[in-house]
């Protein structure tokens, strides 16, 4: 079983890697991402500032917010 920590480092990551796979650093002006995981409960909050980008911010946040959850369900399906 993953610890706390390992799965908030695992849906961190995953997020931010989305958000950087898809947008170029220089037009991410500001993101935020907030995981916590309580008593077994997932919870990804992304906040993208990307004006400049030529993708929808919101749909890139979203996106890395369901990478985060997916990149959990692989650990937690790894250690089973």
């Amino acid at each position: 079983m993953p610890t706390d920590e390992k799965v908030v480092q695992t849906a961190a990551e995953a997020a931010e890697g989305l958000i950087f796979s898809r947008l170029k650093n220089s037009n991410v002006k500001d993101v935020d991402v907030t995981v916590t995981f309580e008593d077994g409960v997932l919870d990804v909050d992304v906040y993208l500032n990307a004006p400049e980008a030529s993708e929808d911010e919101q749909a890139v946040a979203d996106d890395a917010a369901l990478a985060a959850r997916s990149a959990v369900d692989e650990l937690f399906d790894e250690a089973s």
